[in-house]
């Protein structure tokens, strides 16, 4: 036996190598894509032809069904895209995956990449050092698509030859002949090998190598390529974990339409092998059901076997080609099915998946984003976006608290109950900062633009700055709290202007909020509307703290109730300054035409 573990050893190597350059490659599109990717989906998805244009595209660029779908899982997440919508992406997905397909099944035989892959990288690498982050991302695509290559090839080379090591693969053979048992065999094959390599192209080389080398029949390289269809659904499984109920109904939906499509063809799998089969031969000239494995070379058409007992480079072109073509088929046809059903399958999901009883907001709960896996990074800063909106919204009721505390009594219930739902909510404030700024340093460690790092910046700004409102709240507060321990009591003319001080403050709340919803396109009004306001807030101060000066020195009222007047109007003026802070955040980060 000439098969060494040297051999082995380096066909891991070889398989690592191409699933690398897979990784590197998509990783690469998807920076250089960045913004555009999140547009686009965003926008191309106001109904289902538009939604499954919109997958096939996206999967079509970024070489990968497992990227795209786990973006149309973090989009849903964060709320951007409906269940339905996101079906409708999903479906497109799947057939915008074949692209790969035809990638490798194209350049393997009839043309050797690998041959030019040190030619590319002599221009790919060189890209790594320039200075703007579109050529270093590019640089980052071809070199990937060398690596995918050059691992491609160096499987063939180390994958072992069953002619000369027939003991070695015997086990093979046993499975080949078993009718549609062997189909089930190889089809629950295609599915581990996906799930384990996360990738439907991997499983893809692998059989297109195996058929290749004439080790197994057409039909069950088509049974593995079936499998793998499901296996591919692991990804953004484990990517929704950590999401949101809608975000797993995503995921669910998108296993559920995998499932079903390949069952359905597992019944009737051998007219729909014939029929991949016909619809190549009348494109490539070949019937892959001639191609048979080495062992049956007596019965086999020779044209198709080298005098070896191999296959034929004619016979290898023509195996990729009816390989590519079959994924293809599949997924073309399922999706004309399945798309119709885009509205109940939202219904199954629902009904496997219900929703739980609404969480009270009174509990810790980040809403769209989560400790598990991360998505394209790019696509997380939207996630992020929306859970710094819900975090302002949180804490403007807390605005609301302060406002309501000021005029009720120190002995009434009801003050006590709300001093403790302000202090619970300060708590979850500073918990709520803690969770979205270590969601956010993970998502800046990933493959970034520079435009989404400096966005990063931005939202940690803004959360640091949401905090310090969450924070004076509770100093309003406080201060009462300090005030009814001795026994101080605010005039009527006092609490007049008190309340004129906060109408303000919440003016500046609203127009916040207001500005966080169009934190991408933040608009010109609301920003100089904030300007004034704050402009408003600070004058009036100035004005309160003189008129105060003067009341007390004419003993309107005395010195104490002057001091926790000026006290709550001083942390009013701060909330001002803060809620600024958070809109010149907003400003600079994420209008565009300040970056």
């Amino acid at each position: 036996m000439n098969y060494s573990i040297f051999d082995f050893i380096s066909l891991l190597g070889s398989v690592c190598l191409f699933l690398y350059g897979m990784k590197v490659m998509s990783e690469g599109l998807q920076k250089v894509a960045g913004d555009r990717l999140r547009n686009i989906l965003g926008i191309m998805t106001k109904n289902r032809v538009t939604g499954v244009l919109t997958g096939v595209l996206i999967t079509a660029l970024i070489q990968s069904s497992s990227a795209s779908t786990v973006m149309v899982v973090s989009f849903v997440n964060a709320g951007l895209m409906s269940l339905g919508q996101a079906m409708a992406v999903i479906f497109g997905a799947n057939v915008g995956t074949t692209v790969t397909t035809w990638i490798i099944s194209a350049f393997s035989f009839e043309i050797n990449i690998s041959d030019y892959s040190v030619l590319l990288l002599a221009v790919g690498v060189p890209m790594l050092f320039m200075k703007k982050s579109f050529y270093k991302s590019l640089g980052e695509f071809l070199i990937g698509f060398c690596f995918l290559f050059m691992g491609l090839d160096l499987i063939s080379h180390y994958v072992p030859n069953l002619q000369e090591n027939p003991s070695m693969l015997q086990f093979l053979t046993h499975y080949t002949s078993m009718g549609y048992g062997s189909v089930l065999i190889f089809f629950f094959i295609g599915i581990i090998v996906t799930m384990v390599a996360q990738s439907s192209a991997a499983t893809f080389a692998i059989t297109l190598i195996m058929c290749s080398q004439g080790w197994i029949t057409f039909e069950l390289g088509c049974a593995i390529i079936l499998g793998g269809n499901i296996g591919t659904t692991i990804t953004p499984v484990l990517a929704s974990l950590s999401g949101n109920l809608a975000a797993k109904r995503t995921a669910m939906g998108h296993v559920l339409f995998n499932v079903l499509g390949s069952i359905i063809v597992l019944f009737i799998f051998q007219p729909f092998v014939s029929l991949v089969a016909e619809i190549t031969q009348w494109l490539e000239g070949t019937n892959p059901l001639t191609i048979t494995v080495a062992e049956e070379a007596a019965m086999a058409d020779t044209t198709l076997l080298s005098p070896a007992g191999g296959l034929t480079a004619k016979a290898q072109a023509s195996m990729a080609f009816a390989l590519a073509m079959f994924p293809t088929v599949f997924n073309t046809l399922n999706l004309c099915i399945m798309i119709w059903f885009t509205g109940l399958y939202v219904k199954i999901v629902c009904w496997i998946m219900p929703a739980r009883h609404k969480e009270s907001d009174e509990e810790f709960s980040l809403k769209f984003i989560g400790r598990g896996m991360l998505g394209t990074s790019e696509l997380n800063i939207t996630q992020a976006q929306k859970e710094i909106l819900v975090y302002a919204e949180r804490v403007s009721r807390m605005l609301g608290m302060a406002r309501e505390l000021i005029h009720l009594k120190e002995k009434d219930d009801k003050y006590t109950n709300l001093y403790s739902r302000l202090e619970k909510y300060e708590d979850i404030s500073d918990r709520m900062e803690i969770e979205i700024g270590n969601f956010l340093n993970r998502v800046a460690e990933g493959r970034l633009s520079p435009e989404g790092k400096m966005r990063i910046a931005g939202m940690l700004r803004i959360i640091s700055e949401i905090e310090s409102i969450a924070d004076s709240c509770f100093n309003v507060a406080k201060t009462l709290n300090r005030k009814n321990q001795i026994h101080v009591e605010f005039d009527h003319p006092v609490m007049v202007e008190i309340d004129k001080m906060y109408d303000m403050v919440d003016g500046a709340m609203n127009n916040m909020l207001e500005l966080l919803r169009q934190m991408e396109t933040p608009e010109d009004a609301n920003i100089i509307t904030a300007y004034n306001k704050e402009r408003e807030i600070n004058n009036f101060r100035n004005r309160l703290r003189d008129d105060n000066i003067y009341n007390i020195n004419n003993k309107v009222y005395d010195y104490q109730e002057g001091i926790f007047f000026m006290d709550l109007i001083g942390e009013a003026e701060k909330l001002g300054d803060y809620m600024l802070n958070v809109v010149e955040g907003v400003k600079h980060q994420f209008k565009v035409s300040d970056i």
